[in-house]
């Protein structure tokens, strides 16, 4: 069980998963106001740097959820290195109908809602795992200005137009699943090119040492291809924020 190759080579220097950096992590922990001794449990929780601070910096206790062997290694690694290994536990395995044993105060999956199949499914499978009055994190992206056409879509890795919202839709979206929104932190322009941007020198530095691999022909492309793309399509039509829900 694994995670695309591309993603494990492409991703493999980085310590977040998404747009946000070290300091929107660290606001969004803030915002929370989450008090030691809180239970999280993170689905697709990559190399844990969401628990693995918090856990230094609040005191909470957790588990995390990743199909990548590589990531859920380098979560465990971080959690040592942190301090922290005996108060967050990371899971190689697939986080789709994932519950957890004991109810937590806070259930997040940030930036992989396909594992509920959708943002929908993804809360639904959140709450089973919540104690009574938690919230859920949903880390999503959403459209800064709808794309013109659907190619353009195509172009920021959507499937199509329809797959995201625009900010305000999105917002209204979670109120009709009779959910209040009670925090939000947005990722920004900085956050995005560090997530992308730090991923073409990690290729270029994989691909010089492994020019033998047969994959590197498609890290080559990959390389090749992403700088364009990113700075055509998704820095200037998609946005990434967590939003925070806590049930009417």
């Amino acid at each position: 069980m694994d995670i695309p190759r591309i993603f494990n080579i492409s991703e493999s220097a980085h310590r977040i998963h998404n747009p946000f950096t070290p300091e929107k992590l660290a606001t969004l922990g803030a915002a929370l106001r989450l008090e030691s001794g809180t239970r999280v449990l993170d689905l697709g929780s990559g190399s844990g740097e969401m628990l693995c601070t918090w856990a230094r910096d609040y005191g909470i206790s957790g588990v995390g959820i990743d199909m990548s062997q590589l990531f859920s290694e380098q979560a465990k690694l971080r959690a040592e290195v942190l301090g922290v290994a005996d108060r967050v536990k990371f899971i190689h395995g697939d986080a789709a109908g994932y519950v957890a044993d004991e109810k937590v105060g806070v259930a997040a999956c940030l930036g992989a809602t396909w594992i509920g199949g959708g943002v929908v499914g993804t809360i639904e499978l959140l709450a089973k795992s919540l104690r009574p009055g938690g919230i859920i994190l949903i880390g999503e992206p959403y459209w800064l200005q709808v794309p013109p056409t659907e190619d353009v879509a195509k172009g920021c890795l959507a499937g199509s137009i329809s797959d995201f919202l625009i900010l305000p839709e999105l917002i209204a979206s979670f109120g009709d699943l009779d959910y209040d929104v009670v925090e939000m932190v947005l990722a920004d322009q900085e956050g995005w090119d560090r997530y992308e941007a730090a991923k073409w020198l990690t290729m270029r530095r994989w691909l010089e040492s492994n020019p033998g691999d047969d994959f590197a022909k498609e890290v080559r492309a990959q390389l090749t291809l992403e700088p364009k793309r990113y700075v055509a399509y998704t820095r200037e039509y998609l946005g990434w924020g967590v939003f925070a829900l806590m049930a009417r």
